[in-house]
């Protein structure tokens, strides 16, 4: 009946149709005036479209009620006075108002109720005949405005709560589109750090190789040789990102994230493109949490490949990570003579990797000129936030 609720209507008016009419052939002995016939049509035709346009049924049922003010009651024929059971169809007609459409038109409704009842009243009875069926009709109709307010209070709370579940469902969408998001930012952010540090390495040792291909070939060979190193390290990362991507439960992600302890061998591989790194690890760095060594390792790895990429010929590059307490602080600066960085200063995406990555940790980074002269980086993460 919920999913098709005009067919409990219809129901409902021929079960009442058909009370009526045992009723009124019961009276007469089976022969009945038309006017008596058109106003029960009139009267239980309506209930069929209520909850489709409460109003529009009521207010038909209610003209139907009037139009019997002045069939109902004695007639030459013999028809006494009654109430008829298609009388029920006003009190349905109120029930369906206070619960579909509200208390104002309920209420406007039940003045044009009390009207028509007080001229039938009034009109065929006498006032001691009138008071037990004035108490009979008020009863009625309170306990239809009852329970109106009842289900309409119910139909309102169901709608509330299904509101807010849908609400629920769309925030929940929202919530996993901004999670696919961060985690394509975050993936966009390691592909930057790994593509950016591995072409940089690459070319300073391509453009070596060349230059020392004749007159030099073990430096050539041995710039190859840290050439295809460099490659194959930076296709087994992108192969482990293209994995996260790939799977949703990351099962292809075999390969260890590079952390505090992979330092060392990223300043080695710095060294081979021919820039100095003065390399200075202090504190307890082995226990950190996974997530914060590798954000460690990458604010360092870029800030070394913006060295090896801005800072120019005859450059070096000072790197010091030390744990102090609950916090991990790092330092990276350069001197050498290529002092503008384009791209970074205007906030390039290296530096912009950089920060966010601090900020995940709820720590905070700093990049620069340094007051000598050269680039400087510093960076501090929290721990414990961690």
């Amino acid at each position: 009946m919920k999913a098709h609720p005009m067919a409990g209507d219809v129901i409902i008016a021929a079960l009442l149709a058909a009370l009526e009419s045992i009723s009124l052939f019961a009276t007469i002995g089976g022969v009945h005036p038309l006017a008596y016939w058109l106003v029960g049509l009139g009267l239980l035709g309506p209930l069929v479209i209520r909850r489709r346009d409460p109003l529009l049924a009521a207010y038909l049922i209610l003209a139907a009620g009037l139009v019997q003010l002045l069939t109902h009651g004695p007639s030459p024929d013999g028809v006494d006075a009654r109430i008829r059971v298609g009388d029920i169809a006003l009190g349905i007609a109120l029930y369906t108002t206070v619960a579909y459409v509200g208390r104002r038109q309920g209420a406007l409704y039940v003045v044009w109720l009390t009207i028509g009842v007080g001229a039938w009243a009034t009109w065929r009875m006498t006032l001691p005949e009138s008071i037990l069926p004035t108490l009979v009709i008020v009863v009625i109709f309170a306990f239809c405005w009852v329970l109106g307010e009842f289900s309409g209070a119910r139909r309102a709370y169901h709608l509330e709560v299904e509101r807010r579940l849908a609400l629920l469902e769309t925030e929940r969408d929202q919530q996993a589109r901004i999670a696919v998001g961060q985690e394509r930012a975050r993936i966009a952010r390691e592909l930057h750090d790994v593509v950016a540090h591995a072409v940089s390495v690459i070319v300073v040792h391509a453009d070596g190789a060349a230059y020392a291909v004749r007159s030099q070939p073990e430096v050539a060979e041995r710039a190859i040789r840290t050439i295809s190193a460099t490659g194959r390290e930076a296709l087994t990362e992108l192969r482990r990102l293209l994995g996260v991507l790939r799977s949703d439960e990351g099962e292809t992600d075999r390969t260890p994230q590079p952390g505090t302890q992979s330092i060392s061998d990223l300043a080695e591989r710095v060294r081979a493109t021919g820039v100095p790194v003065q390399l200075d690890l202090a504190g307890e760095l082995d226990d950190l949490p996974a997530g914060v060594g590798l954000g460690i390792y990458r604010i360092v790895q870029e800030a070394l490949t913006n060295t090896i990429k801005h800072a120019g010929p005859g450059a070096t590059a000072a790197v010091e990570v030390r744990r102090v307490g609950d916090r991990v602080e790092l330092d990276i600066t350069d001197l050498g003579p290529g002092t503008t960085r384009v791209g970074l200063t205007a906030g390039g995406n290296g530096l912009i990797g950089m920060r966010e990555r601090a900020n995940v940790f709820g720590g905070t980074l700093q990049a620069g000129p340094h007051a000598d002269g050269g680039w400087r980086v510093r960076a501090v993460l929290p721990v414990t936030t961690a």
